[in-house]
This record gives C-alpha cells, structure tokens and sequence, in this order.
C-alpha cells in the first residue's frame, strides 16, 4: 500500500492479550481505503497470548514484542520512534473502522497546519448508533476529570459538524510527526490513562489547536483489556488522574484540588466502596493513594525528557 500522492499514515496499535479483539481491529484495517498505511503493533507482554501469530496472518504489519509490559505510553513511544509517517494514528487494538475513516482525519491536518491532533467520531461497538465521543470538554479544575461530548446519546447528527475541542482521545488519536519532534512524547510516568490528556496540553501549550473530525468513524469495545470496573482500571485511574494534577496543576489552582481530593473526594470515594462492599476496589483505591504518598518527592512525575531529538 505505498502511493506517493497521500502521506504515509502510521497506524499505531498496543495489546495487552485479547488477541482475537486485535485481530478483528487489524482485519477492519485491511478494508480501508486510504492507500498508504503502514501498522505497527506493540505486543506489551502478552499473557498466554503469541502474538507472532498475527503476524503469520497480517504479515504486512511490523510486530514489536516486548519482554515487560510497559505500560500504554511507552509501548506508543516504541512504535512513534520508529515510525515511517507523516501523521501517526494512535489506535486503540479494541476498535474496529469504518472503510473511509483515514482520509477525513488527514484532510483535516493537510489543510492547517496548527491543527496539532486530530480524534474521529467514535460510537460504541454494542450499541453502533450511541456516541462514546464527539469532542471533549476541558479539565474540571477541582475533580480531575473531564467528559466527552455526546456520551450515551443516540446519534442522530446532532454532531455532524467539526471543530476545535479540548483533548483528543486515547482511542484514536492523529499527530502529526512535526508536532510530536517539537512537543516530545507520550509521558511515560503514567502507565495507563490520562497519557494523551497531557500529551493534548503540551500539545496546545505549544501553541497548536485540537479538532473533532465528524466525518470520520470508529467503533470502541470500550475496557476490553482493563474491564469495566476492575481493580486495575481503578488503581491507575486513580493514581493517573493524581499525576495529572501534579503535573498540570500549579499555585491556587494546585491548592484548590488538592484540597477536594483531601477533604471531599477521598472521603466520599472510601464511603461509597465500603457501603457497596466493593473491598477489592477499596484496596486499589488506597494503593493508587498510597503511591502518591510514596512518591511525594519522585522528580521523574514532573519529568518532560521524552524528547525525539533529544
């Protein structure tokens, strides 16, 4: 798939087991139209799981192995060092897309070059006409979190339309290559969520801009690998979430959330675990505090050495 009139796209992928879940994302790629791709797939330890066998059935994909699992970022960074692109599609291995999804996203990049990251629409594989994401709104200075725009709701067009919105998603995320030699890659220190949060920041602290592509089209079997309430997700939800803050967060606007998570969050957290007796995600929840603790002095949470040319 090589033809010099579109830029190469990188399409990077990371899996973590669920071998049968990447497969189908790989075949869904096999049916697009855009035609000058190369696949990267990071294979970050997979348990029980050869993954030289995808290889054998997509022998056009590059398979990188690695001995630990690394974590999603760094896993990404592997790939994005290596990349051949001009733009590199960060794609989750638990998606499956539409034929003609590459080409909105790189027509948007194509006609401005301050866009510094692009995100498809994104509907839910179970339920193919309700929106996971649309756009996304910006970080509550107090809780951490954020939300996407459109989620739960019946696509009926309403969001039919492009724009500049405040963060990416992880799920499917396009930078272009320039950007990522001027901003640095993902953070490593996160291991799992709330990567491509700060990445977005950096992004546009850059001085770059981030759009919703409504033409572009992506299914998402959302927490596939982490589950849907699992401790996992729970400890590094939490304990990403806090490294955002420290990270991001500065002066008044530091001391304000910390004094909601001190005061309310926590509290309500470890109150509504122990009323639904949900012990094993308690315990997930303290861990993910206690790290914090432990690493109070830790410089590499503030670190930004993930440099291309450094």
């Amino acid at each position: 798939m090589n033809n010099p009139n579109y830029p190469i796209v990188t399409i990077i992928s990371v899996q973590y087991g669920q071998m049968d879940v990447t497969a189908e994302m790989l075949e869904s790629l096999l049916h697009i139209t855009y035609p000058n791709i190369e696949i990267i797939l990071i294979d970050n330890a997979s348990p029980d799981c050869d993954a030289k066998l995808l290889k054998r059935r997509f022998p056009s994909i590059t398979l990188i192995e690695n001995p630990i699992n690394v974590g999603f970022a760094a896993a990404n960074n592997l790939g994005i060092v290596i990349a051949k692109g001009k733009y590199v599609l960060l794609l989750n291995n638990d998606t499956i897309v539409e034929p003609e999804f590459l080409e909105p996203l790189v027509n948007k990049l194509e006609s401005n070059t301050k866009i510094g990251a692009v995100s498809p629409k994104i509907r839910f594989f179970s339920s193919p006409n309700t929106i996971q994401y649309a756009g996304m709104t910006p970080m509550n200075n107090y809780t951490i979190k954020n939300q996407s725009i459109g989620y739960g709701k019946k696509d009926i067009r309403q969001y039919d339309e492009d724009r500049r919105t405040s963060f990416a998603y992880g799920t499917a995320m396009m930078v272009p290559v320039s950007v990522i030699n001027e901003v640095g890659l993902l953070p490593e220190i996160y291991f799992l969520y709330y990567e491509e949060l700060d990445w977005g920041l950096s992004i546009q602290k850059a001085g770059y801009e981030i759009h919703y592509v409504h033409n572009s089209l992506i299914y998402h079997k959302e927490s596939v690998t982490t589950g849907e309430f699992s401790p996992l997700k729970t400890y590094y939800l939490t304990r990403s979430r806090l490294i955002f803050m420290r990270r991001n967060f500065h002066g008044l606007k530091f001391i304000l959330s910390l004094g909601y998570l001190i005061f309310i969050s926590v509290p309500k957290n470890i109150f509504s675990r122990i009323t639904k007796g949900e012990f094993k995600l308690l315990s997930s929840y303290c861990k993910a505090l206690g790290w914090h603790i432990k690493n109070i002095s830790n410089s590499d949470i503030l670190s930004n050495k993930n440099i291309l040319n450094s």
